[in-house]
């Protein structure tokens, strides 16, 4: 795993090379005073702003990473011809374990048809108002004692929007101290006086995703605003200690290969991807004040979202995710992944992108906020594979009558309408198993 991870590194570093030699452009430069003072007032409507970014293109895309993933492979795991080896047909070749229904079930058994969730509308045990009056109520417990741990298990139910951003703030210990404004004002300085080739690819990633969205276009200049603070906080390096990746370097001038020259580039060790600013936009729905979106982000990024793009071994890891999801579906719809499979449309061709991006930009946002409530509320990304496969499961029928990768694709292509809580409710306990 750390192999392959470490070849994708170097592609990726190869693509960011051959960007600034093609166009001339350094990796990093001080600004021009006047340049600086531009940027300083500009700073809250950097959306106005039309740089030509025609010459830069994303460093890879979510498909670009999933053909690494195809290819790996255990070099310690005979397979033979022996029948006793896993028959599983799928795009991932890497025999990891991963939860079947019933050990979901068990993981996942507030999300039973038995308990209260916010975001079914029609449940059959208690009225849903009922239930959520008294949701709310506690909810407001939970606030006053902040115990953050209280609030985990009171999230696994789903949020009241009116206490999102605050039961949030209090999972991911995110308490908002001057201290903090501080810091997230020094680095802002730091933008002010020094462009980095990166921020052209945030710009860049911002205008192809999140302007064209529906929902999120609003929030453009909050994004930058994130993302560019994102690139230069180097206290983000501290989760490369638990992520199989390494964070990028760069030697000053003259001094290749000389250790001491060294510096991690981009000082956060994070190379933005095609569809990274999406991790961002949800929030902005939530977090109206910048250095407390900032922090809620990093923390975000730090806990989840990076293991959507390094390969590891870890549960929550998108190998694994994208495991579980094949599984579930070659097990519990065999006669649909059979199908899909022998007209080239591998069902995880479709579903990696909604994985990747953790659903953002394919639900409709409060879907995708009970969603993530429970990502918060488990501690874990495990439920994007469950949805991805409850979404499969729910147009099997139209996919059925599918005979080619792109009506497959035509089938899946607007999730906007899907409500989450009950696709997950029937696939999980529901389905027969």
């Amino acid at each position: 795993m750390r192999k392959a991870q470490g070849s994708w590194e170097k592609r990726i570093l190869k693509s960011l090379n051959s960007m600034c030699t093609e166009l001339s452009i350094p990796l990093a430069r001080k600004r021009p005073v006047g340049e600086q003072k531009e940027l300083l007032n500009k700073w809250n409507e950097m959306g106005t702003d039309e740089p030509d970014l025609s010459l830069f293109r994303p460093v890879y895309a979510p498909k670009d990473f999933l053909e690494v993933l195809i290819n790996l492979r255990n070099p310690n795991y005979e397979n033979g011809d022996s029948l006793s080896f896993r028959t599983h047909l799928g795009l991932i070749q890497v025999p990891l374990k991963v939860k079947d229904i019933p050990e979901l079930k068990e993981f996942f058994v507030e999300l039973g048809l038995t308990t209260g969730q916010l975001g079914i509308d029609d449940s059959t045990q208690v009225p849903p108002e009922l239930f959520e009056n008294e949701h709310v109520r506690i909810g407001h417990k939970v606030l006053a004692e902040q115990d953050s741990a209280a609030a985990q298990q009171y999230i696994r139910q789903g949020s009241p929007t009116a206490l999102r951003a605050e039961l949030w703030a209090l999972i991911l210990n995110i308490s908002g101290q001057p201290e903090d404004v501080l810091y997230y004002e020094q680095l802002k300085t730091n933008v002010i006086q020094h462009d980095l080739l990166v921020d052209s690819l945030i710009y860049k990633d911002v205008k192809l995703t999140a302007s064209n969205d529906d929902y999120y276009f609003v929030f453009e200049d909050y994004l930058y605003q994130v993302l560019l603070c994102f690139s230069r906080d180097t206290s983000v390096l501290g989760h490369f200690a638990y992520n199989s990746a390494s964070p990028p370097k760069s030697y000053i001038r003259g001094k290749l290969g000389i250790e001491e020259y060294a510096v991690f580039y981009p000082p956060n060790g994070v190379i933005p991807f095609h569809g990274f600013s999406m991790y961002v936009a949800p929030l902005c729905f939530l977090y109206h004040e910048p250095s407390k979106l900032y922090q809620i982000f990093r923390e975000m990024y730090v806990r989840f979202f990076f293991r959507l793009h390094s390969i590891s071994s870890h549960p929550s890891g998108i190998v694994s995710l994208c495991l579980l999801f094949e599984t579930l579906l070659q097990t519990y719809l065999p006669q649909l992944f059979y199908h899909l499979r022998e007209i080239g449309a591998q069902p995880l061709r479709i579903s990696f992108k909604w994985m990747v991006r953790a659903f953002s930009g394919y639900l409709a946002t409060d879907q995708l906020l009970l969603l993530w409530d429970r990502i918060l509320g488990y501690n874990s990304l495990e439920i994007l594979a469950v949805l991805a496969a409850a979404v499969f499961a729910f147009r099997a029928v139209n996919l059925m009558e599918v005979t080619s990768l792109a009506a497959a694709e035509a089938v899946l292509a607007d999730l906007s309408t899907l409500k989450v809580m009950p696709l997950l409710q029937i696939f999980l306990f529901a389905t027969v198993t």
